[in-house]
């Protein structure tokens, strides 16, 4: 795929992704919500923010390491799969570091849009209307996971397993902010993972 077409799908991804974000916006003012209040955790003091970010780096490198395991148990690693995930990088990774920049506006986007959607809107409406968090967690992150479809089955079950780790986050921290730069920070490092596949300096198959 040319160059120019992968950079205007991810323009066109954030341009999406922003549509979703005004969407949930306004079903928020029609019952006088501010988005700064689904999203929760006001940093007062610097000494806030970095707590946060060191929470978002563990978490992201632990949920690496936990779908790295889960993946192999499934069976990614056979053969087909690994020829499934080259094609998938060829498809969607990016080709230079122009496209990467890109990819990591997208992946910051995500991060912010997806996890004021799923898990401060989705999660809580689906809580509220259950009358039990959990019930909302892993609702919404059943919707994450069927999003990501294209993907196939076996990475839809990951990416939901995704979905609950960072629905447990925002549960326990009682805030969107450290699952955002978390979410944020895993999508740029797929990018780069899938950066290095195409070049082959990660040998698959």
């Amino acid at each position: 795929m040319p160059e120019r077409i992968l950079i205007f799908q991810y323009l066109f991804n954030i341009g999406y992704q922003f549509f979703l974000l005004l969407m949930v916006w306004g079903g928020l003012r029609l019952k006088k919500v501010k988005i700064r209040d689904l999203i929760g955790g006001r940093w007062a003091t610097p000494e806030d923010f970095l707590v946060d970010a060191a929470i978002a780096i563990g978490c992201c490198l632990g949920f690496f390491v936990m779908l790295a395991i889960a993946g192999s148990l499934m069976g990614m690693a056979n053969p087909a799969q690994l020829k499934e995930a080259k094609k998938l990088a060829e498809m969607l990774g990016p080709q230079s570091g122009v496209s990467m920049v890109f990819f990591v506006l997208l992946s910051c986007t995500a991060g912010l849009v997806e996890e004021i959607l799923f898990r401060g809107y989705l999660q809580r409406q689906i809580g509220a209307l259950t009358g039990n968090v959990y019930a909302g967690l892993f609702g919404s992150a059943i919707l994450f996971g069927q999003g990501h479809g294209y993907e196939g089955t076996r990475r839809m079950v990951l990416i939901t397993m995704l979905g609950i780790m960072f629905g447990l986050l925002a549960v326990l921290r009682k805030s969107l902010r450290p699952g955002m730069m978390a979410h944020a920070l895993f999508d740029s490092m797929q990018g780069v993972l899938l950066w290095l596949v195409r070049k082959g300096a990660v040998p698959l198959g």
